[in-house]
């Protein structure tokens, strides 16, 4: 069963990238009972160690900071200027609330042009992030006081179960969070064949940045990235556009546009799911990038490394959503990984 209730509170806590602090003052109070040693890097990323019978070890990634903005403007009218931290869709923000993190939580509302005075021109154009505006609802004084150039800013919106899925902002990459957070759980008295460094990275939607410094102090010889990819099985899609579908379990992915993933951690991956009866599915995304690429590159040695993907519909919107199912199996595929590392033969053949 998944802990709905922890899932929830990991998903609508705010933490966008450079701005983790609360998410991370949330993974630290989680994860200490679970492990034998926690720090945190100069970074911000939080590094649990679980010890091992032997001195090698594997490094699982989990990204704490969501898609958000950051105030880049005040107008003579209170509105508010922003710019992205992440990628978003411009068209999904009309309309929207939002919380921007000043000297307290305030609430906005995306606001634009109303479409009765657009020309039509106009009207036949794509949105732009550009076309945006925050309107707080309070005077000029007011936002002044409360509001900083610099603040950062996050989606408004709570977790959701819908039939057998949950629907809420920052799924990505807080699924893979709660994830992490609930194997090192299940492995707590389990003993384990090498070290595990689960590390909750930073600022991953920025450009992998925390992912690259935390493998270059641990220095892994295996990597797991665990994040969120597209589940793209809706109307009007081909089926060689749907990446992975909801509800046919955990995804194994092959590659994305940062890396291409050690095909020795992929048939390992694939061959510990079929052994154990875990359902899977493929995953090559050809467009974006996840920690995968750090796990994999960042350390000294490099790792032998792949990732384990939750699939998600209407990843990088105001809202995302993931199955049950696909979720539980993620767990059930990154424990069983974790606990054969030292029986499958690594060699090049």
């Amino acid at each position: 069963m998944i802990n709905i209730p922890l899932l929830k509170q990991i998903c609508e806590v705010a933490g966008t990238s450079g701005f983790e602090q609360r998410v991370r003052a949330l993974v630290l109070e989680a994860v200490k009972p679970l492990v034998d040693h926690v720090s945190v890097d100069a970074m911000g990323n939080v590094i649990a160690l679980k010890k091992g019978t032997t001195d090698k070890r594997v490094m699982v990634a989990a990204h704490l900071d969501e898609i958000g903005f950051i105030v880049t403007h005040i107008d003579e009218n209170g509105f508010i200027k922003f710019h992205t931290l992440g990628g978003f869709d411009p068209k999904t923000l009309t309309a929207q609330r939002v919380i921007i993190h000043g000297k307290k939580d305030i609430i906005g509302v995306m606001g634009s042009k109303p479409i009765h005075i657009m020309t039509a021109a106009e009207r036949q154009k794509p949105v732009n992030i550009q076309d945006f505006f925050i309107d707080t609802g309070l005077s000029k004084e007011e936002v002044d006081e409360l509001i900083s150039v610099g603040d950062p800013i996050t989606r408004e919106r709570t977790l959701i179960e819908m039939g057998d899925c949950v629907n809420c902002k920052s799924l990505d990459n807080r699924v893979s969070v709660y994830i992490l957070l609930e194997v090192l759980r299940q492995l707590k008295d389990v003993e384990v064949p090498y070290d595990i460094y689960g590390v909750f990275t930073v600022q991953e939607e920025v450009g992998i940045r925390g992912a690259h410094v935390a493998a270059q102090h641990i220095n892994p010889h295996f990597g797991l990235a665990l994040d969120v990819t597209i589940a793209y099985d809706l109307p009007g899609s081909q089926p060689h556009e749907q990446i992975t579908k909801l509800g046919k379990g955990t995804a194994i992915k092959i590659m994305d546009g940062g890396v291409i993933c050690d095909y020795r951690m992929v048939q390992y991956l694939k061959e510990t799911a079929n052994t154990n009866e875990i359902q899977w599915q493929p995953e090559i995304l050809t467009g974006g990038g996840t920690d995968t690429r750090g796990v994999q590159q960042g350390g000294k040695n490099g790792s032998i490394a792949g990732a384990i993907s939750i699939p998600t519909r209407h990843i990088h919107q105001v809202i995302e959503m993931a199955h049950k199912k696909d979720i539980l199996d993620s767990i059930d595929l990154l424990r069983h990984a974790l606990l054969g590392l030292d029986k499958y033969d690594w060699s090049f053949k």
